[in-house]
């Protein structure tokens, strides 16, 4: 009996909040929310979301908090994960009709996968009223998507019909499913929707792997550009360059918490890309002036002692920053991406990544070319006794040179801090990629370094795509290897004397 009093005075006390702020809401359907069955509340969600009134949302919300109060008193519902789950559904859904058109778009989206069969009148109902075409299409396929299971086999064959003209991910699971179905209509009308969603995707799939080959292309050429520099020039074996791309994250990390609480944090990258480059070209500068000048013409005491500055520097980081990862923020400008189709988007981050590496491509060929420090390099790096000869001072320009390979190391870390979290460890990834470029395009060479960075971009995320991480970098490996036993000098040769030398 207190049970059932209890049932009652929910009931009542429902019916007097609906007095005045819900009227036109179904009464049966409220009846049922407040019933102890929850196969009962998950139906009266679908009956009041069906009528599409707005103040069914209302009601909703107070549902999913588990308590309404009314004339000051509070009432408890109990509302378990499976009922607030269908809630936080038909919420969305009730979105679908705001006068706001992002509100309908991102209730679009979160829809996209489907919803229960229950909702679709609603569904239906914003689909007649949308007037927004890409909003109208996802209606449309969402739409399809619940009908395809309904019982109905004129409903059915229509949505796999309507199905067939998506390039959605989802459309093409729905359909391997209906492929199966044992009635031979409906399974041959799905295989043939099958096709057509299938040579749509793979353009998706293709575009979006060429650019994620791209993307890392471009992040091997950030972190083997100033390698390329070092080891042309100098035949410096350095194994702390991943340490100083190590350096240039964590400087665009301290950049970034000064710029915390300014109302300018968006810009922090303005102040961090020339941060980092000065960094760790300072560092570069100074182990080139104190360690390695003195190990020139000796790879094996060069290669060890690079490998003990690594661990020096790594150790300096735990020291000051902690063992632990640290985060970098994005801007707002490189949060997001580009939805270019429907199963490919292109993140912002990444793209701009892009376009950084470029840039720096472009400022290194224009220091090399255009300037008469980029003479020096080139110039040391042809005939180093020939450059002395003529008055180039030649351990000054290895300084230089050594900072400048160190700076762009900087700049490579200040790239990856958009990509991830920053650690100790960040360098270490990296050293083994950034030599095989620098091998695989040619010692010295800045046109090398390019094609090798794109080229193995491509080919790893081409060979991960069909067999994996792993199984991909040893068959880069393996290939990298082969390739240097045929030709030592990689895919550009250097020009000029000291090939003779």
């Amino acid at each position: 009996m207190r049970s059932g009093s209890k049932g009652a005075a929910v009931v009542a006390a429902l019916f007097t909040f609906l007095s005045f702020s819900a009227a036109a809401l179904d009464r049966a359907a409220v009846e049922r929310l407040a019933s102890d069955d929850n196969d009962e509340k998950i139906a009266a969600i679908a009956a009041l979301v069906a009528e599409g009134d707005p103040k069914a949302a209302d009601v909703l919300k107070q549902a999913a908090e588990g308590e309404i109060e009314i004339d000051g008193k509070k009432v408890e519902i109990v509302v378990n994960n499976r009922v607030r789950g269908r809630i936080a559904e038909a919420l969305s859904l009730l979105k679908l009709l705001s006068e706001d058109k992002n509100e309908r778009l991102s209730a679009a989206k979160a829809l996209a996968g489907g919803a229960d069969a229950s909702m679709l009148p609603l569904v239906l109902k914003a689909k007649e009223k949308e007037t927004e075409p890409d909003i109208k299409a996802m209606l449309e396929m969402t739409a399809a998507g619940m009908q395809i299971r309904s019982e109905d086999k004129a409903t059915r064959l229509a949505a796999i019909r309507t199905l067939g003209e998506s390039a959605n991910p989802g459309a093409r699971a729905l359909l391997t499913e209906a492929a199966a179905d044992p009635d031979a209509d409906i399974r041959a009308e799905a295989q043939r929707s099958l096709s057509g969603v299938q040579a749509r995707l793979v353009w998706g799939e293709w575009l979006g792997l060429a650019f994620a080959g791209v993307s890392l292309g471009s992040i091997l050429l950030l972190a083997a550009l100033g390698l390329a520099i070092t080891y042309g020039l100098m035949g410096v074996i350095n194994m702390a360059h991943g340490e100083l791309i190590m350096i240039g994250a964590y400087t665009t990390y301290v950049v970034q918490n000064f710029f915390k609480g300014t109302g300018v944090f968006d810009y922090y990258l303005v102040a961090a890309v020339p941060a980092s480059f000065l960094v760790a070209a300072l560092v570069g500068m100074a182990l080139e002036r104190s360690v390695i000048r003195w190990l020139y013409g000796r790879p094996l005491e060069t290669l060890l002692a690079t490998w003990g500055i690594s661990l020096v520097l790594i150790q300096a980081v735990r020291t000051i920053f902690g063992a632990q990862n640290v985060q970098v923020e994005n801007p707002a400008f490189m949060s997001g991406g580009i939805q270019v189709l429907s199963n490919v988007v292109l993140p912002w981050s990444r793209i701009w990544i892009v376009v950084f590496a470029a840039g720096v491509l472009a400022a290194m060929w224009a220091l090399l070319s255009r300037t008469r420090l980029g003479l020096y390099i080139r110039g040391v790096t042809q005939n180093r006794d020939m450059a002395a000869c003529v008055g180039v001072p030649t351990a000054r320009i290895d300084t230089w040179a050594f900072g400048l390979g160190s700076g762009i190391a900087g700049l490579a870390g200040c790239a990856l801090s958009q990509l991830g979290n920053v650690g100790p460890d960040l360098g270490q990834g990296y050293i083994v990629d950034s030599f095989l470029v620098v091998v695989f395009g040619g010692v010295g060479q800045l046109a090398g370094t390019v094609y090798a960075a794109l080229t193995l971009g491509f080919a790893n995320k081409l060979l991960e795509s069909w067999s994996g991480a792993v199984l991909a970098k040893i068959a880069l490996l393996v290939f990298i290897i082969i390739f240097i036993q045929r030709r030592p000098q990689g895919l550009f040769a250097l020009k000029g004397r000291a090939v003779e030398a």
